[in-house]
């Protein structure tokens, strides 16, 4: 059976997963590409932006999973684009130019419904203003018996979270400190009880930590994988 996942998501020292005022010049928000060094100094990371080279090991190791065994990706508007309220005559269509590196289809959150963007290489970006449960319906019906990555941001992860319909979360801390932006744990309630962190690995850049759901009885969708 599918699981729903997160993987290789960065967070600072101080809890943020974006920095402030994320626009088109800056879409992680101030600061925030400090969070994503890591990954492109790996080998996996160099190679899917184009370039040769990179670091073998640990960080390596977690960055090459990142597509292993994923059918569909959801992810929230904000991380889709800088674009906010109704779409308009906009032609955006992501951050990742015409080949993005997902290969598969993405089903981005929305309160304005918009066609379907297909791009080059197996993506097709499909809008969802039905909420996360018709988004995850979706995309599971998609991805068949393969996995469902959430990919972000920390708003949409968090939103799954408080519904403790995330199976599995790998998270890298890196040791920067960014002082303000987007929290990925706050205000989960209750639901927080539902996790446990697993496993933890450190490299010379960032700190891997595992958390798996545990407080509570499997969704349909889920189960282990052995």
């Amino acid at each position: 059976m599918s699981r729903l996942l997160v993987r290789n998501y960065s967070i600072s020292l101080d809890g943020y997963a974006a920095g402030t005022h994320q626009d088109l010049d800056n879409p992680l928000g101030v600061g925030g590409t400090q969070l994503h060094e890591w990954v492109f100094a790996t080998r996996s990371g160099s190679q899917m932006i184009g370039r040769e080279g990179g670091a073998e090991g640990l960080d390596d190791d977690f960055f090459s999973e990142r597509e292993s065994g994923v059918g569909a990706t959801i992810m929230g508007r904000n991380m889709f684009g800088p674009i906010r309220g109704p779409w308009g005559k906009s032609e955006w269509t992501g951050w990742w130019g015409e080949d993005p590196p997902f290969h598969h289809p993405v089903f981005v959150l929305t309160h304005h419904p918009h066609p379907p963007i297909e791009m080059q290489g197996g993506t097709t970006f499909h809008f969802v203003d039905g909420g996360i449960e018709a988004a995850l319906k979706s995309a599971f019906e998609t991805a068949g018996d393969r996995d469902v990555i959430v990919g972000g941001g920390a708003a949409t992860i968090r939103q799954y979270l408080l519904a403790s319909l995330i199976d599995e979360m790998h998270l890298a801390l890196v040791p920067v400190l960014l002082g303000s932006g987007e929290r990925l744990f706050d205000d989960l309630g209750p639901s927080i009880g539902n996790y446990r962190c697993v496993e933890r690995a450190c490299s010379p850049a960032v700190t891997h930590f595992r958390i798996a759901r545990t407080g509570r009885a499997a969704m349909p969708h889920s189960a282990p994988k052995r």
